[in-house]
Parts: C-alpha cells; structure tokens; sequence
C-alpha cells in the first residue's frame, strides 16, 4: 500500500481504519444527505408532472419542439437497457443494501488479506499441467481490463467536467433542486453523448417553470456547448492523452465505433482498438509506471525460469 510505504504502520490497522473512515461516510451520506436528495427529487419531479399535465400559454409548442427533437434521436434505445437497469437496482433497495455490505465485507478481507491473495493465487500461474492456460488468460485479461479501466477513467473525468459546468451555468441561472439536478446530470454523462441530450428534456421542463422561454433557450444553448465540448474536445483528447493515441486515430476510432455500436461504442470503441493493437504488438497502452511494460517482462522471466 502506498500509506504503508511513507507511514511505519501495520497494512492492517491502515486498512481498518480506512475502512471504518468510509462506513462513518456512508453513515452520514444515509442519514443526511439522502433525505434532502429525496425531498429535492420529489420536488423536481412534481414540478415536472405540474409543467407537462398543466403547461402554461405557449409552453405546448416547447413541449412540441423538445419531442421533435428527442424523436429524431436514436438515443431512447440505446439507453433503455440503461435506465432499466437503474430502475430495477432503485425497486429493489433490500438486495442493493444487501450488494453494498457484502461488497464491502469481500473487498476488506481481500484487502486485509492481499499478500497472502497475491501468493495463493500465483500458484495458478506457476503450477499444475495447465498452468499455461491461466497464464495466456491473466495476461490478455490484465492487457483489456487496464485499457478499459484507461477509458472510464477517462469517462468519468468527462461526467465531472461536464457536470461542474451545467451545474454552474445553472446556478447561475437559479434553477431549483441543484443536487438533483448536479446528480441527474452526473449520471447521464456517464453515457457518452446521449447522456446530454436526455438531460435537456428535464431541465427544459423546469427551465420553463424558473423562466419561461428564455430559460428554456439557454439551457438548450448550454446542453449544445456542453455536447460540443464533450465530443470534439475532452472525448479525443482525454481518450488519446490517456491511451497514448494520436488524436486523429482516437476521432476515426470513435466515429466508426460509434457507427458500429452506437452510442455505446464511444465506451468500447477505444479499449478493443488498443487491446487489439497491444495483442498484435503494434503499440501497447503505457499506463503510469508501464504497468504493461512490466507484466511483459514478468511473463518473459516465468517462461525462461
């Protein structure tokens, strides 16, 4: 552990107190903040519910034109299975409280335990008589869960960016229920592209009911610069910084990903282009410290001892 290195301390004590810091979080998250994302959610949707079953004078050509446009979009598909998913997890709360103990309960064993993890689970790779098959495994699987893990990485700064601007620009504009509407946001970027334009239909609802048409103009403006700068700015350059890949290469990735796999394909378009170039021995994804650069060499001194 990288505490354990400038800190004299047992691993385990760090560990535990580590451990203890985040269930006194998730205590305080339950207990205060969850309240009052509730209260503003219900607020929100009200809202929402109020504007669409009893639009004010004018608001039914606003309504028109947001359908128009949503309708032109094939985004409602490629984020159903997404939101289904949502949905189920949120109806089933039980299981999720159930899912989050146990998750933490394994990942402190594992970690508390991560040495003797490390040993017992190299006995995988360096015994038996298929040995070899767990070692062709562990390698490309380590090779696309680091250049998957390269691209959410990247995903995720794109969320918190794209999240901090509307969420300013909003504020500005002072919209109600900001950490709902911070953490709607948040969420929807998540889904590259498709996550800003699903965004607007909630936000023009209660655009409208803050400022009239005015409002509902300049979120639809806001939602256009932030859709522009996601695709033509921070998706390339955050993907190629982080992937090593020149700019152009990482555009025509994503443009023929996209075209394959739809929205969706803006999410694995770079990790299959870069796990197959790394297998072909092309260019290999440089993480920090050359992890892959590392595990080559690893592999190569198992074969030769």
């Amino acid at each position: 552990m990288s505490i354990h290195r400038h800190v004299k301390i047992p691993s385990q004590l760090i560990v535990i107190a580590v451990y203890l810091a985040l269930i006194g979080l998730i205590y305080l998250a339950v207990t205060v903040y969850v309240p009052k994302l509730i209260s503003q959610s219900e607020a929100m949707v009200a809202s929402v519910l109020q504007f669409y079953q009893n639009p004010p004078k004018g608001a039914n050509e606003v309504i028109n034109f947001i359908s128009r446009y949503v309708g032109k979009l094939d985004v409602m598909n490629q984020v159903k299975g997404s939101f289904e998913i949502v949905m189920k997890y949120v109806t089933s709360i039980g299981s999720m409280g159930f899912t989050l103990f146990m998750s933490l309960l394994l990942s402190f064993f594992f970690t508390i335990e991560e040495r003797q993890m490390a040993e017992f689970s190299k006995s995988f790779l360096t015994s038996g008589p298929f040995a070899w098959i767990f070692q062709d495994i562990y390698y490309f699987a380590k090779i696309f869960v680091n250049t998957f893990g390269v691209v959410m990485e990247a995903q995720f700064m794109i969320a918190i960016i794209n999240t901090v601007i509307t969420t300013t620009c909003l504020g500005f504009m002072k919209m109600p229920q900001l950490f709902s509407l911070s953490l709607m946001i948040f969420v929807l970027s998540l889904v590259p592209v498709a996550g800003v334009i699903v965004s607007a239909v909630p936000l023009c609802f209660i655009g409208y009911t803050v400022g009239g048409l005015r409002d509902v103009f300049y979120i639809i403006v806001l939602l256009i610069v932030v859709h522009a700068i996601e695709s033509y700015v921070l998706n390339p350059k955050l993907m190629s910084s982080r992937t090593e890949l020149p700019i152009f290469y990482t555009f025509v990735v994503l443009f023929v990903s996209e075209h394959l796999f739809g929205t969706w394909g803006l999410i694995v378009g770079i990790p299959i282009f870069t796990f197959m170039l790394d297998v072909l021995g092309v260019k290999p994804v440089h993480m920090k410290h050359n992890k892959l650069e590392k595990l080559r060499k690893q592999e190569k001194q198992n074969e030769q001892g």
